[in-house]
C-alpha cells in the first residue's frame, strides 16, 4: 500500500467515525447565534488561522452570520504580539470587539489549547474570556481536544492517530466547516455554483 493509499484510507475511516451529534450541535448553536444577532469569532493559529479567514468568508456570505478572525488584520495582530505578547494577543482583540453572551467563538486547533504545557495558550485565554462573558464555545480540534474539548458546548474531535494528527485534523476542519456552512439549519443561500445549476 502506498502512502497515498494509506492516508486516504485513514481519512475515510476517520470520516466514518466522526461524531455526527456533535456536528449537529454546532449547527444548532450557529443558527442560534445568528437568530439572537450574535457574532462568530473564528480563532486558530498556523493552519487554523488560514481556515479561520476562509471560514469567515463562508459564514458571512453563505450563512449570513456576522463573523471575524483576529488574524485577518495583520497590523493589529503583530502590534498586539509585539506590545502585549502572544498569549493575550487574541483575547485582547476579543475584548476590544466587546465579545458578549450573544456571541460565539469557533476554535480550529490540532490540540485545542493546553495552558499547563504552554501549547496554544492564546486560544486558552480566548476560551476563558468567552466563558467569563457567557459566549458559546465551539470547536473542531485534534485527537485529545485539550481545553477546547474540556469546556466547549459543542466540539468535534476527529479520531486521528498520532502519526497524522496535524494533517488529518486540519484537512477535516475544512470538511466539517464546509458541511456546517452548507447545513440547512445554517445556510441562508446557496453558493454561486450551486445556484447556477
Amino acid at each position: 500500500m502506498t502512502y497515498t493509499d494509506q492516508f486516504l484510507s485513514n481519512s475515510k475511516k476517520i470520516i466514518d467515525l466522526l461524531d455526527r451529534e456533535a456536528i449537529e450541535r454546532i449547527a444548532s448553536e450557529l443558527a442560534a447565534v445568528r437568530a439572537r444577532g450574535g457574532r462568530l469569532f473564528i480563532l486558530g493559529s498556523g493552519g487554523g488561522a488560514g481556515h479561520a479567514s476562509h471560514a469567515v468568508n463562508d459564514f458571512r456570505k453563505i450563512a449570513g452570520i456576522e463573523a471575524y478572525a483576529p488574524t485577518d488584520n495583520v497590523s493589529e495582530l503583530t502590534a498586539r504580539i509585539n506590545d502585549e505578547g502572544w498569549e493575550t494577543s487574541y483575547s485582547n482583540w476579543l475584548r476590544v470587539s466587546r465579545i458578549d453572551a450573544s456571541d460565539a467563538i469557533l476554535i480550529f486547533s490540532v490540540g485545542g489549547g493546553d495552558a499547563a504545557r504552554g501549547i496554544s495558550v492564546n486560544l486558552v485565554r480566548c476560551i476563558e474570556l468567552a466563558r467569563e462573558v457567557g459566549a458559546t464555545v465551539l470547536g473542531i480540534v485534534g485527537r485529545d481536544g485539550g481545553y477546547t474539548a474540556a469546556v466547549g458546548e459543542a466540539v468535534v474531535i476527529p479520531p486521528v492517530d498520532s502519526d497524522t494528527v496535524t494533517p488529518q485534523t486540519e484537512g477535516l476542519q475544512a470538511v466539517i466547516w464546509h458541511l456546517l456552512v452548507s447545513h440547512p439549519a445554517v445556510r441562508q443561500k446557496p453558493g454561486k455554483w450551486e445556484s447556477a445549476t
